[in-house]
Protein backbone atom coordinates (compact mmCIF):
# COMPACT_ATOMS: atom_id res chain seq x y z
CA UNK A 1 0.00 0.00 0.00
CA UNK A 2 1.12 3.63 -0.72
CA UNK A 3 0.24 6.44 1.33
CA UNK A 4 0.81 10.08 0.67
CA UNK A 5 0.29 13.45 2.13
CA UNK A 6 0.07 16.60 1.09
CA UNK A 7 -1.41 20.21 2.05
CA UNK A 8 -4.90 20.67 1.95
CA UNK A 9 -5.35 23.43 -1.32
CA UNK A 10 -8.00 23.70 -4.45
CA UNK A 11 -9.17 26.66 -6.66
CA UNK A 12 -12.97 26.46 -8.23
CA UNK A 13 -13.79 27.37 -11.00
CA UNK A 14 -17.30 28.77 -11.99
CA UNK A 15 -18.66 28.97 -15.72
CA UNK A 16 -21.58 28.72 -17.61
CA UNK A 17 -22.00 26.39 -20.80
CA UNK A 18 -22.71 22.63 -21.80
CA UNK A 19 -21.02 20.27 -19.42
CA UNK A 20 -19.95 17.77 -21.93
CA UNK A 21 -17.63 20.33 -23.97
CA UNK A 22 -16.58 21.06 -20.77
CA UNK A 23 -15.52 17.33 -19.86
CA UNK A 24 -13.52 17.02 -23.59
CA UNK A 25 -11.95 20.35 -22.69
CA UNK A 26 -10.60 19.19 -19.23
CA UNK A 27 -9.64 15.82 -20.52
CA UNK A 28 -7.37 17.43 -23.01
CA UNK A 29 -5.88 19.27 -19.94
CA UNK A 30 -5.67 16.61 -17.49
CA UNK A 31 -3.46 14.70 -20.89
CA UNK A 32 -0.66 17.72 -20.75
CA UNK A 33 -0.04 17.19 -17.45
CA UNK A 34 -0.88 15.32 -14.28
CA UNK A 35 -3.86 16.87 -12.83
CA UNK A 36 -7.06 15.54 -10.96
CA UNK A 37 -10.55 17.60 -11.34
CA UNK A 38 -13.69 17.29 -10.55
CA UNK A 39 -16.72 18.70 -12.44
CA UNK A 40 -20.44 19.14 -11.26
CA UNK A 41 -23.47 20.51 -12.80
CA UNK A 42 -24.76 23.82 -11.16
CA UNK A 43 -27.85 26.16 -11.92
CA UNK A 44 -26.82 29.99 -11.85
CA UNK A 45 -29.35 32.41 -10.98
CA UNK A 46 -28.72 36.04 -11.21
CA UNK A 47 -30.82 39.29 -12.11
CA UNK A 48 -32.81 39.12 -14.93
CA UNK A 49 -31.93 35.39 -15.91
CA UNK A 50 -30.91 32.08 -15.54
CA UNK A 51 -28.54 29.38 -16.79
CA UNK A 52 -26.93 26.11 -16.97
CA UNK A 53 -23.40 25.48 -16.13
CA UNK A 54 -20.77 24.20 -14.25
CA UNK A 55 -18.39 24.13 -11.21
CA UNK A 56 -14.37 22.69 -11.79
CA UNK A 57 -12.87 21.76 -8.65
CA UNK A 58 -8.91 21.71 -8.83
CA UNK A 59 -7.44 19.62 -5.70
CA UNK A 60 -3.80 18.83 -4.80
CA UNK A 61 -3.97 15.80 -5.32
CA UNK A 62 -0.99 13.64 -3.76
CA UNK A 63 -0.66 11.58 -7.10
CA UNK A 64 0.57 15.24 -8.69
CA UNK A 65 1.18 17.02 -5.49
CA UNK A 66 1.82 20.91 -6.43
CA UNK A 67 2.09 24.20 -4.27
CA UNK A 68 -1.14 26.47 -4.08
CA UNK A 69 0.56 28.89 -6.57
CA UNK A 70 0.71 26.13 -9.19
CA UNK A 71 -2.98 25.25 -8.70
CA UNK A 72 -3.97 28.59 -9.09
CA UNK A 73 -2.45 29.58 -12.25
CA UNK A 74 -3.69 25.98 -13.82
CA UNK A 75 -6.89 26.76 -12.76
CA UNK A 76 -6.34 30.50 -13.91
CA UNK A 77 -5.23 28.48 -17.10
CA UNK A 78 -7.92 26.39 -17.39
CA UNK A 79 -10.34 28.99 -17.00
CA UNK A 80 -9.85 30.97 -19.58
CA UNK A 81 -9.32 27.63 -21.76
CA UNK A 82 -13.47 27.16 -20.66
CA UNK A 83 -14.55 30.49 -21.40
CA UNK A 84 -12.79 30.72 -25.42
CA UNK A 85 -13.92 27.14 -25.86
CA UNK A 86 -17.14 27.23 -24.49
CA UNK A 87 -17.51 30.54 -26.22
CA UNK A 88 -19.09 32.75 -22.85
CA UNK A 89 -17.88 36.12 -21.86
CA UNK A 90 -16.74 35.20 -18.40
CA UNK A 91 -15.68 32.76 -15.94
CA UNK A 92 -14.55 33.04 -12.03
CA UNK A 93 -12.34 31.34 -10.53
CA UNK A 94 -12.21 31.03 -6.16
CA UNK A 95 -9.54 29.55 -4.09
CA UNK A 96 -10.06 29.54 0.22
CA UNK A 97 -7.83 33.01 0.28
CA UNK A 98 -9.23 34.84 -3.62
CA UNK A 99 -11.49 35.40 -5.99
CA UNK A 100 -10.90 36.48 -9.54
CA UNK A 101 -14.11 37.73 -12.23
CA UNK A 102 -12.77 37.36 -15.71
CA UNK A 103 -14.96 39.19 -18.13
CA UNK A 104 -14.42 40.24 -21.85
CA UNK A 105 -17.57 42.17 -21.90
CA UNK A 106 -16.49 45.74 -23.36
CA UNK A 107 -19.23 46.93 -20.17
CA UNK A 108 -17.47 45.06 -17.75
CA UNK A 109 -14.13 47.41 -18.15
Amino acid sequence: MIEKTVDTYWARIYIAGPIDIAKQIIRRECMIEGLCVTITPTDYIYTGGEEAGIVVELVNYPRFPKDPGQIWERAVNLAHDLRDDMYQHSVMVMSPTQTVWFSTREENK
